[in-house]
């Protein structure tokens, strides 16, 4: 598909009937934000002329250097089928300049576009496609969500009594009229959770993809009365949301990690960002696992990863090497969980492998036995680690891996530092029920 031009959504717009445009981007956290402008002012809003106050976005300036500009990305523009065709209502991806014209350090899709950059000064584009799960819980009479999901749904099942079939029919309806080339939509292992995984495309496209993706299903489950969640474990006892990442780097039109010749038909090129991955894994989860929550969804029991491995036969590592080869050969990392900053998430694996591929940092070698059942021992032996168990844990990796504070950039990297340093206190000095059920009536 051609990209879209200045023009072509000038034309689109008028053809459409568009009376209204979000201007949309992320904060470093992901949260998707919106500047809403009428249709007359889309001339201005191409221009690179729509200012907005960006001191009253987390994570991105102070009050004293508060003036943003919002530059729409033309390919991003696509309108919203739920909405009424006369008065309909469009969107666009922005990037975020400052004032004199330069590009804004602490936009999340500006650290990913400089991770591009370099991938594609070493001649190589990343591919990725994501396997993004959720919940659909029902919400109470005053509208509020609760955790009560009314499906008894196994993964794959097909029963009639799934209220959540129909939203999840009407999600992949309403991606594809947006343009989502939907590849699978399925129940997941635990009551009232759900998957849909889109094509694969680069990786600027895909974070925004994922944005877009997460707004539509919330929208969605909103219209069948629903509340979609994208916490990574809102339940105790089943298992989490996790968001796979397939990844795999293109050069010269083939797939850099194919060699048909290689054990695995593997190249150097996979391995050593392979290596990548494992070396930065833990610096990596910061981001890829960004709350106090993520944590609780990375323990064993629930076919999450807890060890740092990788394997193409074994569905437990970090690191999965599906089985297809050729255009279609690719890793699987299996860590991340849809709370991330796509934007953040996509740039820092790159450049975990990026960083493989230059300095050649071979994996260990492949782990194809169940890792759970192995003691400390057998694990240290092989060189197996374990990925953070804790959010302060990944936290104080990060302070320690410069490559991975590197791709995000010193503005990023404090800022959101800063805001998960406080979130982990203000969770560190709480009680919870559990705390109360087990000590209250003991001492």
């Amino acid at each position: 598909m051609a990209q879209l031009t200045n023009d072509d959504v000038r034309h689109l717009a008028k053809e459409l009937g568009v009376k209204f445009i979000r201007l949309q981007f992320t904060d470093i956290f992901g949260v998707l934000k919106n500047v809403s402008i009428t249709v007359e002012q889309l001339d201005k809003a191409l221009d690179g002329e729509m200012m907005f106050d960006g001191s009253s976005i987390e994570g991105f300036v102070r009050i004293e250097e508060s003036d943003m500009y919002l530059r729409p990305d033309p390919a991003t523009f696509v309108v919203f089928p739920w909405r009424p065709r006369d008065g309909a209502v469009a969107r666009l991806i922005c990037d975020i300049y400052n004032a004199d014209g330069t590009p804004f350090i602490g936009d999340p899709r500006y650290v990913l576009k400089r991770v591009i950059a370099e991938a594609r000064e070493m001649g190589f584009t990343m591919n990725v496609g994501p396997e993004a799960e959720f919940f659909l819980f029902h919400v109470d009479s005053d509208g509020r969500p609760t955790t009560i999901t009314h499906d008894r749904a196994g993964y794959f099942d097909l029963t009639p009594v799934d209220l959540g079939e129909d939203a999840r029919r009407d999600m992949v309806l309403t991606l594809e009229q947006m343009g989502f080339e939907i590849e699978a939509s399925h129940h997941e292992v635990a009551p009232g959770q759900h998957e849909i995984d889109f094509k694969y495309a680069d990786a600027l496209d895909t974070a925004d993809k994922v944005v877009t993706f997460k707004f539509v299903v919330r929208t969605i489950a909103q219209r069948h009365g629903l509340h979609a969640s994208f916490m990574p474990k809102p339940i105790f006892g089943i298992a989490g949301s996790g968001m796979h990442l397939n990844q795999s780097l293109m050069k010269n039109g083939e797939n850099a990690f194919y060699d048909p010749r290689a054990p695995l038909q593997l190249s150097d090129t996979a391995l050593y960002y392979i290596g990548g991955l494992i070396k930065h894994a833990r610096a990596i989860a910061a981001i890829t696992n960004p709350t106090v929550n993520s944590y609780k969804r990375l323990v064993s029991g629930y076919e999450a990863p807890v060890y740092i491995a990788w394997s193409s036969r074994n569905r437990s590592p970090l690191i999965r090497i599906p089985a297809k080869r050729g255009q279609s050969t690719r890793i699987e990392l299996r860590s991340p969980d849809p709370s991330c900053n796509p934007y953040l998430a996509l740039a820092v694996c790159l450049a975990a492998g990026l960083d493989g591929i230059k300095n050649r940092i071979s994996p260990p070698p492949p782990c194809d036995c169940n890792i759970y059942e192995m003691s400390a021992r057998e694990r240290e032996e092989r060189g197996i680690g374990c990925l953070p168990e804790s959010l302060k844990e990944a936290l104080d990796e990060l302070e320690r891996d410069e490559v991975i504070k590197e791709a995000l950039g010193p503005h990023v990297y404090s800022r959101f530092m800063e805001a998960k340093r406080i979130e982990w206190d203000r969770y560190r000095v709480q009680v919870h029920p559990w705390e109360i059920e087990e000590y209250l009536t003991k001492y």
